[in-house]
């Protein structure tokens, strides 16, 4: 028992206890941020966080805040993601079928070259509005990983639905059409 109390175990136990220690903090403090998902799954509609940013598409800013009122299909991709390149197409044809119902789709370009963007842009012809977050900050505040990740916004400004991943015409047809009858 006097051996297990000498000072050199009781450094190494203490160095040990304190790396673990922080190697917990640092797995806590990475975890993506799940609380618009735990709350959509447990029936709550939270606010959704702000969104201020610059216009990809044309000069000046857009913010969710003017467009309160309509459904906001919020689509955060970037240019060299295989899933976006299948999924705008899709996009593209919901903006058109649906933009007459006060609806509209918003491409946020994350983590990406402007000029690609734009590249990406307009090989597919997308005219629903885009903002860029050139360096992420925003995807924390959305719990965005990956992407493409798309996030339905009632005309309250509520997140409605996530989709983690690309969406397909299934996944439209069952989550927005569904909100495009709700009454604000």
């Amino acid at each position: 028992m006097k051996r297990l109390l000498r000072p050199v175990p009781l450094a190494a136990i203490a160095a040990t206890v304190a790396l673990v220690a922080l190697l917990a903090y640092g797995v806590a403090q990475n975890e993506p941020n799940r609380s618009i998902d735990d709350a959509i799954a447990n029936g709550r509609r939270p606010a959704a966080p702000s969104l201020d940013l610059p216009r990809l598409d044309r000069p000046g800013r857009l913010s969710l805040a003017a467009l309160r009122g309509k459904v906001v299909v919020l689509n955060f991709w970037a240019s060299w993601c295989v899933p976006c390149r299948q999924e705008s197409p899709l996009l593209e044809r919901w903006q058109h079928r649906l933009a007459p119902q006060n609806v509209t789709i918003v491409g946020v370009d994350v983590l990406d070259l402007s000029s690609d963007a734009r590249n990406f842009a307009r090989s597919y012809k997308l005219t629903y509005p885009i903002v860029r977050d050139g360096p992420g900050r925003r995807l924390a505040a959305y719990g965005v990983l990956g992407y493409p990740e798309t996030l339905l916004i009632d005309r309250r400004g509520r997140i409605a639905a996530t989709n983690r991943g690309a969406v397909d015409q299934r996944y439209l047809e069952r989550t927005l059409l569904p909100l495009l009858r709700e009454r604000t």
